[in-house]
Formats: structure tokens, sequence, C-alpha cells
């Protein structure tokens, strides 16, 4: 009988490329992938530990699973795990578990578990996790677009993140086996590739290149079946000027970087430990669009961080009108356990609600004036596989970011069209025309 897995992914890009290696393994060994709904044999829960509601989604997932099929094994792996061994050892559903490492040998540890020997945890220290675990897709269930990842870890330890914790050192992957699966996605049909790591821009810095991300880009103008990269998350401290210039001269490279900023206050950003002042901020975003004009820039802030005042909360937003960001993701503080930010003294939920609730009206508007510079004009779209379940449109994004709503056949799916850019719909998308 074929043995079926099922698994359930929390989290970031990482993560989610992660998973998709690991199923791989499970599919070069015969086993049935299904829906994480359906009864299996094996349930796998790729977690996060980012908030305290990521932890406990993933216990709830892991629960859920064992409850629908009381004879098959649960596991909970990744960097919950990692970061609270205790804490998750004492989940009575859960039949083994793993840490960030060795995620290749899920398949391994299940396999042993099934024939009724008992397996250990083996989860290493944080500082322990020195080598970069190589994984690599074969398939993909999403042929339109494929998270690349490139590295793993982080060494900045803001004070408000666990990650550091959870993910171990920054380890980075050879640039020529990254070149060579994206070049192998690209020939498989993958039109756009998605460089990510847990700290993208650390890059090749555990071996002293700082230039390693740029060269690692360069690289990759050298792929003549390559369409499009985007990169994700980056610190604007490590963008240097050959990045600049091979976003703004390569076409293959997306024109939208998204630079986390978390607080526009000096004040609030030395409590968190990041590494630049608001100026300096600044100053990378005004280089960057000098540069490359039409560039899409989004962030992240986080609001309601301890210490924050009704002055630090204004800085923050004029921060955000002045640089005008296409996008801003607004994420409420909430305490890590284990994180020293937890130990700060804590503002009151209704205070950080209310924050949140206005930075996310200003996100709407500042979408809005985004959109507005574009109308008019055409552009690539390359169009999701899913339509928009409201419309039944296609959908699909520009290099810049636009989200885009568009009438057409089945048969775009995966393509990259022209479109002209007709009419804001929303805040989150814009109405295109096809042109023939």
């Amino acid at each position: 009988m074929i043995k079926k897995a099922a698994f359930y992914t929390l989290g970031c890009k990482v993560n989610q490329y992660e998973t998709e290696a690991v199923i791989d393994i499970f599919l070069d060994n015969g086993y049935q992938i299904v829906d994480f709904s359906e009864m299996a044999d094996v349930y796998i829960v790729n977690s996060c530990t980012v908030t305290n509601e990521a932890a406990r989604k993933t216990r709830q997932i892991a629960r859920r699973a064992k409850r629908r099929s009381p004879d098959s094994l649960v596991a909970i792996v990744g960097c919950y795990t990692q970061a609270f061994p205790d804490e998750v050892s004492e989940i009575e559903e859960i039949d083994f578990v793993m840490g960030s490492n060795n995620k290749a040998e899920i398949l391994d540890k299940a396999e042993e578990m099934l024939a009724g020997r008992d397996v250990d945890a083996e989860i290493k220290e944080y500082k322990e996790l020195r080598d970069y675990e190589e994984l690599n897709l074969k398939r993909l269930s999403n042929t339109t677009r494929a998270n690349v990842k490139i590295e793993d870890g982080c060494n900045q330890f803001c004070s408000y993140c666990i990650i550091p914790y959870a993910r171990g050192p920054v380890r980075s992957r050879k640039k020529e086996d990254v070149v060579a699966e994206i070049r192998k996605l690209s020939q498989q049909g993958v039109k756009e590739i998605i460089l990510t790591g847990t700290h993208l821009g650390a890059y090749g810095s555990e071996n002293g290149n700082s230039k390693a991300l740029t060269e690692l880009m360069q690289s990759l103008t050298e792929i003549e079946s390559l369409k499009r990269v985007r990169l994700s998350s980056i610190e604007g401290t490590e963008i240097d000027q050959g990045m600049m210039d091979l976003i703004a001269e390569e076409d293959i490279f997306c024109p939208h970087l998204h630079l986390p900023l978390q607080s526009g206050s000096d004040q609030i950003l030395d409590a968190m430990q990041r590494p630049y002042t608001a100026g300096e901020f600044k100053e990378t975003v005004a280089e960057l669009r000098k540069r490359i004009p039409d560039l899409a820039l989004t962030t992240d802030v986080i609001v309601g961080f301890p210490g924050e005042t009704e002055e630090t909360f204004a800085q923050t937003v004029e921060a955000v009108k002045e640089i005008g960001f296409a996008k801003v993701h607004v994420f409420p503080y909430s305490a890590r356990e284990g994180t020293p930010a937890a130990e700060m003294d804590q503002l009151n939920g209704n205070i950080v609600t209310e924050y949140s609730k206005k930075l996310r009206l200003i996100n709407e508007a500042l979408m809005l004036d985004y959109q507005k510079e574009f109308l008019g004009e055409k552009r690539e779209v390359l169009i999701e596989e899913v339509r928009d379940h409201q419309t039944d449109l296609l959908t699909g994004y520009t290099d810049n970011y636009l989200k885009v709503l568009v009438d057409g056949p089945d048969e775009l799916k995966n393509e990259l069209v022209e479109v002209r850019l007709e009419e804001s719909f929303d805040s989150h998308h814009i109405l295109g025309k096809i042109i023939d």
C-alpha cells in the first residue's frame, strides 16, 4: 500500500522552500502527498516561532492532525522546536520533533517511527548550526514563481527577534549550487525566482565577502532562460553600488526592494538594536530612487514597541509618509519570550491596536498613490496560476510589484503578457487590459 504524507508550513519563504524540498524527498521514496486535511500516515508541521501566535497555531495544527488520525505519525520540525525544544516536547500528541537542521533526514526519522523504533530529537544548540544544509527543489507545486533559499541564519540579534536562536548563525549556500538550481528551474518553465534567506543581505558574510550577493546576481545574468529575479527582504545597509547597478541595468532584476524600516524614531530603533538611524535609512532610499526611478519600496513597521510614545509613533508616521512606500506591512508588537524586548515595560494592548489601525489607514492611501504613478503605462505582468476569487479575473504582478487584474483565457497563466494599467480597482489591485 502506498504511504501518504501531509505537510503544513507556517511562516516565511525560507520555510516554504524547505517544505517543497522535503516533499521531493518523500515523493522520491514512493509517498503520495495529500492535503493536510486528509488522512495520512505522516503529518509534518514546518513550524514558525516569530510570535506567540505562530507557536500557538503550530501546536493547534499538530493536535488537530492527531485527533483526525490517532494512529498516524505527527511531527513538528523547524524554528519553534529549535528555539523552544522543552515547550514542544510537552505536547503529548507529537510523535517526534526536529530542529532547524537536518531536515533532509525527516523521512528517515518517520520511517524509523513507522517501523516501531524510537528516534532521538537531536536538536543542536543554535550556536552549533554551522553548516548550510543543502536542499534542492525538483518538483514545484507552483511553476509561476519559485523561492530559492541561498542563506540561513542571522547574526543581527534585534532585541525583539527570536530568529537567531531558531535559525542559528549565518551560513551560505555555494554560489555554483544556487546558479545550477536556478538554471534548472528556469529551464523547467519557472518565470520568476525569488532569492530568499533568513538574512538575505548577509549572504557570504561568514566568509568575509560583503559583495557575495552582488556577485551571485551578476552570475544569474548569464542564464539565458531566466526571465525575472526578485529579492526578498534585505537591509538597506547591505545594498552596495553594484547591486543598485544590476537592478537598474539588467532587465531580469525586478525594480522592487523590501527594506524593513521597523520604526521612524531613532530612540525606538536604538532600543530595537537596529543597525541604522531613520536619517540613514532615508539617505539609502534617496540614493536607490536616484539610480532606479520606478523602484517599488515595500517595508515592515513594528508598532507598539516597548517605550513607544505618541511622539515616537508620530515620527514613524512622518517617516513612512515622507518615504512614500508602495506598501507597508504593519506588525503590532507582540512580546516573544526569550528576547530582550520581552523584559521591557510593555504598552497597553489598546494603544498598540490604535497605532496599528492608524498606520494601516496610511498604508491604504500610500498604495493608491503608488498605483496612480503608473496608470496609463504598459508593463509586463506575470499571470498567476489561480484567478482572483472575487472577480474571476486573471491576476498577476508587474516587475515593480503592482498586482493587476485582467480579463483573459486560462492559457495565459504562467505567461508574461504586456498589459496597459488602466485604473485602480482598490488599494491592492489595478485593472489592466491585455495588449494584443
